[in-house]
């Protein structure tokens, strides 16, 4: 590519319209001042050049790492229409092509080609970067958007919410089913009714419910894993977010990706002001309801409203008993429950034995002596008793 040619570069992408936010990074933007400048500043050429290589250190120094991922996640009207099945003008899907092939043809880009104005022997920091088809590439994304899925939500698979604003977990929990030793009648009910959710059937919001450590949100994480590349995907809410819950809903209910509305460890008190929009949404107010989405919520509790004795007593409430009962059946408007019961001594071992092979111990006598004690210590058996038993031993 010569002086000639990199001028038109720059000049076509100075005029990129459909993604224009991917102009706008950084990475782009160094780029852009760089092959704008005087060839005849050397010096300040150069130092452009620098900062360009290293805007691409997030990205693992790949400039064609950098235009895949932002490329790919960028939200354009073309993608969105596309999405959603709507009428798409002629002048945008062309415009969106041009721009698609304009990127491609920066991934042949080397640091030789940016830097032969450099005097002979200078230092000229490198970077990676593939040649890529983005026009085939892109349009494979868009015939199976329902499992790429558009925008942040095709960045990760696990989202928190931050300010009621959705944000991708980078580093979230990769567990799979392997890992896990019983409880496969139990996983099987979760993993079902996910199934039909991908699937675009009918399926229920879940309580698990149980003792704590018997692997209840870890089955949610291993579920969202296993059907991750079927395009699903986990939003958290802490239950002090439920106030975000329709906003969330109503930002996901266009998209063609499939979600688990995650609440860990759920409980209330009876006054609690959030008990109302979980209640709505459990009970399939249009308000807090999106047809591609479920709420999955693990309690420690079946009952999910702490209630004391005391609380039956108000003798202000005219009509008390519907209160209590009102508060005591939030966890039947779950469409589908799960319970993850205490494991007995034989489940207890074979948990330990397992985990013990994995970690090339052979179980014996001594081995389930020392676990039953390590259990009774902590005061119950568990899977995760079982996992912290076998990390104090090797």
């Amino acid at each position: 590519m010569n002086k000639q040619e990199l001028d038109l570069l720059f000049c076509s992408l100075s005029a990129v319209s459909v993604f224009r936010a991917v102009i706008e990074k950084p990475a782009m933007k160094k780029l852009c001042e760089f092959l704008s400048h005087d060839d005849g500043d050397k010096f300040g050429k150069m130092k452009l050049y620098g900062e360009f290589v290293n805007s691409l250190s997030q990205y693992g120094f790949s400039f064609s790492d950098f235009l895949k991922k932002t490329v790919y996640e960028d939200e354009n009207e073309y993608v969105i229409r596309t999405a959603n099945s709507n009428e798409i003008p002629p002048c945008l899907e062309n415009n969106a092509k041009r721009e698609l092939d304009i990127f491609s043809s920066l991934t042949s880009l080397t640091p030789e080609i940016l830097c032969s104005f450099a005097p002979k022997g200078v230092y000229i920091p490198s970077f990676i970067n593939e040649e890529t088809d983005f026009n085939r590439q892109y349009e494979l994304r868009l015939k199976n958007i329902s499992s790429y899925g558009y925008g942040i939500f095709s960045s990760a698979v696990m989202f928190r919410v931050e300010n009621n604003e959705i944000i991708p977990v980078h580093s979230a929990d990769s567990i799979d089913e392997s890992v896990f030793v019983g409880y496969e009648e139990e996983r099987k009910k979760v993993y079902d009714n996910t199934q039909a959710l991908i699937e675009g059937r009918p399926a229920a919001n879940t309580l698990l419910f149980g003792d704590a450590g018997t692997g209840k949100s870890s089955t949610v994480k291993a579920c969202v894993n296993h059907f991750a590349p079927r395009g699903l995907r986990l939003i958290e809410l802490r239950k002090d977010q439920l106030f975000s819950l329709s906003k969330i809903m109503d930002s996901i209910a266009e998209n063609p990706l499939k979600f688990i509305i995650f609440i860990d460890d759920l409980s209330f008190n009876k006054n609690d002001d959030c008990f109302s929009m979980l209640k709505a949404a459990l009970e399939g107010s249009a308000s807090a309801k999106a047809d591609n989405a479920v709420i999955y919520a693990t309690s420690n509790r079946r009952h999910i409203v702490k209630e004391n004795f005391s609380d039956r007593e108000d003798d202000n409430d005219i009509h008390h008993s519907d209160t209590v009962q009102e508060l005591m059946s939030l966890s039947d408007r779950f469409g589908l429950t799960v319970y993850f019961s205490r494991p007995n001594k034989a489940l207890y071992l074979d948990i330990i034995h397992a985990l013990a092979l994995r970690h090339g111990i052979l179980p014996n006598a001594e081995l389930d002596k020392n676990a039953e004690a390590f259990a009774l210590a902590k005061g119950s058996r568990s899977p995760r008793a079982a996992e912290q038993f076998i990390n104090s031993v090797i």
